[in-house]
């Protein structure tokens, strides 16, 4: 049965493990945009260059593993945003040990 679950897991395709998850190009969009698409959807991956960062609002919804702290990035208009709320890995987690 084990086995069954684990195949139809694999065959489903790749958003359906991360429903809900937005994805944005910084370099489209000014500061006030950028925080106010985080705020309206709750879960949003940035791109910037090559990267990218996560961030979860409000704050408490970071993953197990994760630490919220501050982000500074460039907007479309190469003005230097600090955004709040980014979740990055944390070192020093429990959860994070093998």
């Amino acid at each position: 049965m084990r086995s069954i679950i684990l195949v139809v897991a694999l065959s489903l395709p790749l958003p359906a493990f991360g429903a809900g998850v937005m994805n944005v190009k910084a370099s489209e969009h000014s500061c006030s945009e950028l925080t106010q698409i985080i705020r309206q959807n709750k879960k949003v991956f940035v791109r910037v260059g090559f990267g990218g960062r996560s961030f979860r609002y409000p704050p408490a919804q970071c993953s197990m593993g994760d630490k919220r702290t501050t982000t500074s990035l460039r907007d479309a208009g190469g003005k230097q945003c600090i955004l709040d709320y980014s979740c990055v890995f944390d070192p020093a987690s429990p959860y994070n040990f093998p």
